[in-house]
């Protein structure tokens, strides 16, 4: 039986968390949120296929310092980072294996589906 791939969508807006939940469980994924508060962000235990980070957050961590700490839990999540800058900061080009400009969900998606064709989820019968 093939499983739905999990997104963890991490964002320190709870409305962008919502609506790009809504956007990947639409495409037929499972969106997973993570909402990053002032310090920091839980990051679940459970299995990830992929991360989608935003690259403008608030708080004391940056979406690079997030990023290091998704490789650490998660290495082997590829990390889309969606941001409304017009090209992928060169901060954070090293950690993340692709870019999205917010505002942009037909290519959101597209970019899903590419990272997501080389990683199936199989769960036994």
């Amino acid at each position: 039986m093939q499983a739905r791939a999990s997104v963890l969508i991490v964002d320190d807006d709870p409305l962008h968390l919502r609506i790009y939940g809504w956007i990947i469980e639409a495409a037929g994924y499972r969106a997973l949120p993570a909402e990053v508060r002032y310090a920091g962000v839980d990051i679940p235990t459970e299995p990830v296929d992929l991360v989608l980070l935003d690259y403008h957050l608030e708080g004391q961590r940056s979406a690079v310092d997030i990023a290091k700490v998704i490789h650490e839990r998660l290495p082997d999540a590829p990390v889309i980072v969606l941001s409304d800058a017009p090209m992928l900061p060169e901060d954070i080009a090293p950690l993340v294996q692709g870019f999205v400009r917010k505002g942009d969900p037909a290519k959101l998606v597209e970019k899903l589906h590419k990272l997501l064709q080389s990683c199936p989820v199989e769960i036994s019968p």
